[in-house]
């Protein structure tokens, strides 16, 4: 199968960051958001993140031209009657992407493949909301999108190898390398990524080191490009929270229970670098 038009679901940092590679990778682009106002900073950070690659020499000024004529916004799903491929970048709730499943299901063309960012959630089960579960599948990137190299790709237990096929041929062209992993929770990525980011909560808590010495530590110490908890900073402390909350349900082992500062940070709206405020304090949004 050839994909030339793809709708990305959701316009927010990782919806936005994969409409961002693929119009630059010549697809045809449909970024949907049912917000107008997400949708307006998801395009408005698009075209200022091209203009920073083109800055920067990354991107000819005709390339950036025709990656921002390739996309274009849309406030229904409707919008994606007519992509080949529907990438759907919505917040980590199982039943809001079985929602937004089960009504792409009904909008698309019988060979559309219907793939989700998810970073954590069954595949299996929300291909179940579709009556095509063959054509169901995980495209996990990561953040920031035009910049990470990585897409895990994750097969459902009902995944075809042409569906898989597909999306590791999009992925490549896309200037990604893609993994194929298993539909268990986490996958690979969030699987080991999300127990370190929670053990340096759990330091932080009770006191073993303040938030810049326990980063300090992991950058210096173990060569990682960004501390723990700057990184859950960037992900989202909400989006790391929902992710251990899946761990720990669907794995039933207490070493990924979250840590109750983390759920404590969450609560009073401290959400990392989106909010100005998370282990670290950053500038103001916007």
């Amino acid at each position: 199968m050839k994909v030339r038009r793809v709708a990305v679901i959701g316009a927010g940092t990782m919806g936005n960051g994969i409409a961002h590679v693929c119009a630059l990778g010549g697809l045809g682009v449909s970024l949907v958001d049912a917000d107008a106002a997400a949708l307006d900073r998801g395009l408005a950070t698009i075209g200022r993140n091209l203009g920073r690659q083109l800055a920067r020499g990354k991107i000819t000024a005709e390339e950036r031209a025709g990656a921002l004529a390739r996309i274009e916004g849309g406030r229904s799903l409707d919008a994606a009657a007519h992509a080949d491929l529907v990438i759907e970048a919505v917040p980590e709730h199982a039943s809001l992407k079985r929602e937004i499943f089960a009504e792409l299901d009904g909008v698309t063309p019988p060979g559309t493949i219907l793939a989700s960012n998810t970073s954590s959630i069954s595949i299996t089960a929300i291909a179940a909301a579709t009556g095509r579960p063959g054509q169901v599948i995980g495209m996990h990137f990561m953040n920031p999108v035009p910049v990470m190299k990585l897409v895990e790709v994750i097969r459902g237990l009902r995944t075809s190898d042409a569906t898989t096929a597909a999306v590791m041929e999009v992925a490549r062209a896309l200037g990604k390398t893609p993994v194929e992993a298993r539909d268990f929770p986490g996958f690979v990525s969030n699987r080991i990524l999300m127990p370190m980011i929670n053990e340096a909560v759990f330091a932080l808590m009770e006191g073993v080191a303040d938030a810049e010495g326990i980063d300090t530590v992991m950058k210096l110490g173990m060569n990682h490009p960004m501390g723990p908890l700057a990184l859950a900073d960037l992900i989202g402390l909400d989006t790391c929270l929902n992710i251990l909350e899946v761990l720990h349900r669907e794995l039933g082992d207490d070493r990924y229970r979250p840590c109750p500062l983390l759920r404590q940070y969450v609560a009073a709206g401290w959400l990392g670098r989106k909010s100005g405020r998370g282990f670290h304090r950053y500038a103001p949004p916007g």
